[in-house]
């Protein structure tokens, strides 16, 4: 058992589409100590190219929720643009990239425990989970 009084978090981001990690995500961690406590912003990091954060900032004694942002907009943007130059044929100038623009995963924490919190992504859904 940890001796920690802290909570850890990391987490990666698959997408479901093309079978990949995904790459340059920009997360932003914020963490409370309690539920009617007000969110506390500790700062993000992006995704490297196997799809993880490694960097998230620590969490503060006494946090009790945690919530991770990912802003996935801009990830499925760039995809569609080097698509969109590979194949100039294929082009649909109403198409929207990314149905859910934002993801927000919000999840309990107590102290010790280390929280890996998956994100599967593809331009219409996405699915987490408490991984390992």
């Amino acid at each position: 058992m940890s001796t920690s009084t802290t909570a850890s978090v990391s987490t990666h981001i698959l997408d479901t589409s093309i079978g990949r990690p995904a790459e340059g995500v920009a997360i932003r961690l914020s963490a409370r100590s309690g539920r009617d406590a007000d969110w506390q912003a500790l700062g993000g990091s992006a995704t490297d190219a196997d799809g993880r954060c490694k960097d998230l900032p620590a969490l503060p004694e006494g946090t009790t929720h945690v919530r991770l942002d990912f802003a996935v907009e801009p990830y499925f943007e760039k995809k569609q643009a080097d698509a969109q130059q590979d194949a100039p044929a294929n082009r649909d100038s109403d198409a929207r990239s990314v149905f859910f623009p934002e993801v927000a995963i919000t999840f309990a924490v107590v102290p010790g425990e280390h929280y890996h919190v998956p994100l599967l992504l593809n331009p219409f859904g996405y699915s987490v989970y408490r991984g390992s």
